[in-house]
């Protein structure tokens, strides 16, 4: 017997809003008994800012068996599907920002001779790279997400942005929770209001009769999911005319009276409702902006606000040190989240995470000294076996990280022979 097939294109419409579906075996008439098909491979992207405190991050035992350092010691709950990565090197060009350039070429490392007309060695990024194959089968062809609160803009579209489609043109990221929400289930002004469950409830309600008890169960769990976040997002509208009545100048946005960690979560869940529905199979998230000089408040771990920028360069204070490499370990927290999420999201044989290649990094190895060589990479996943897990990888001195984001590009079926300055693809195997 074969399930009653539902086109993978199928979404559920209410007045104003339309809402793509979680990967259901329905979806692929899967016979009773029989293995699904794999899901699609996906890739994405989180970004750090500035560094981190390599004494810290340094993990010194390669292969497998290796001991977590005490940065990323957050990792060991799901260690068994990622891998770490050292010894990868960046171009640097000299005359043009450091931080500029750790995060708007952190994806791109193109050659010195490629410079941008601005000076960077920006070219197309990897992520886009790889939207060039996934797109075709998605409705969105990437995703860019920022988790930076401020409004006083007070750096350039070099520090707030990883994703490039080309020297010049930004995949421009999205900070404002509402505005992803949006775009993801297409809702109308006069649909804002109510929620987006409540507006397709009905249409939902007519695949009962086509869908098993493990589809049912997962679509459950998925609108339960949609849930969720919708709650998130309606207290930060109701918080607005409080925010307003204080008339701060800056921040001033609703969602900035998040704690942080809760807003980089609801970011990532909004990137992993995304992936889920293949919506995109392409997505990047920052933490933050680079440098940016604006006090950040960093709920249960900083008593007053920080300067993540100048702690950067006071190292040499032991005390800031300490508190830095805290707020690394943070960072690391915070992915480690996101990453148990998507290994909870189950999908075919396996789960979300197991379609994935989710990498973790930073352009810069040392804030302090500006120093692009060794830098902090973890990649999360596997993309169905493309990348040997639970494993520590140390390059040899001076490989360009070109080759490992050629390699992840091969892993993601990307037919293509070099990228950017690299020399060979990395082995992830």
């Amino acid at each position: 017997m074969t399930s009653p097939k539902i086109t993978r294109r199928t979404v559920l419409r209410g007045s104003g809003a339309a809402m793509a579906l979680p990967l259901l075996e329905a979806m692929r008439g899967v016979s009773r008994g029989a293995q699904p098909p794999r899901p699609p491979k996906r890739a994405a992207f989180f970004y750090i800012p500035n560094g981190v405190v390599q004494s810290e991050w340094r993990v010194n035992e390669t292969g497998q068996g290796f001991e977590l350092s005490a940065t990323t010691e957050p990792l060991s709950p799901m260690r068994r599907k990622m891998s770490l990565f050292s010894g990868f090197d960046r171009v640097k060009v000299a005359g043009t920002d450091g931080h500029a350039q750790a995060s708007t070429c952190w994806l791109s490392s193109a050659a010195p001779d490629e410079l941008s007309p601005a000076g960077y060695p920006l070219e197309r990024t990897l992520d886009q790279v790889i939207a060039d194959t996934t797109c075709r089968h998605t409705p969105f062809r990437s995703l860019e997400l920022s988790c930076n609160p401020y409004r006083d803009n007070k750096e350039s579209v070099y520090f707030d942005n990883i994703s490039w489609y080309g020297q010049g043109h930004v995949a421009r990221s999205m900070r404002d929770p509402m505005r992803v929400f949006q775009r993801l289930f297409v809702i109308k002004p006069e649909a804002q209001s109510r929620s987006v469950l409540d507006l397709v409830l009905a249409d939902a309600q007519t695949l009962g009769p086509r869908l098993g008890r493990i589809d049912r169960r997962k679509l459950e769990e998925y609108m339960e999911s949609v849930r969720t976040v919708e709650k998130q997002i309606s207290r930060l509208r109701d918080r607005r005319p409080a925010v307003e009545r204080l008339g701060a100048q800056a921040p001033q946005i609703p969602w900035t009276e998040l704690r942080r960690d809760e807003y980089i979560q609801l970011m990532g869940d909004l990137m992993i409702l995304a992936l889920r529905t293949d919506l995109t199979r392409v997505a990047s998230l920052m933490v933050a902006p680079e440098r940016w000089g604006t006090p950040q408040t960093v709920h249960g771990l900083f008593d007053q606000p920080i300067v993540h920028h100048s702690m950067t360069h006071e190292q040499g204070n032991l005390e800031v040190k300490r508190k830095l490499a805290q707020l690394d370990r943070y960072h690391v927290e915070q992915f480690a989240q996101l990453v148990a999420k998507m290994d909870a999201v189950e999908e075919g044989q396996g789960t979300l995470l197991d379609s994935l290649l989710f990498t973790f990094g930073s352009g810069l190895s040392s804030g302090k000294r500006h120093v692009y060589s060794d830098l902090p990479i973890v990649i999360a996943g596997g993309g169905h076996g493309a990348m040997k897990t639970n494993h520590h990888l140390r390059a040899a001195n001076g490989t360009p990280v070109g080759n490992l984001w050629l390699a992840i590009a091969r892993a993601m079926d990307c037919p293509i022979e070099r990228f950017a300055d690299s020399t060979g693809p990395a082995a992830l195997t």
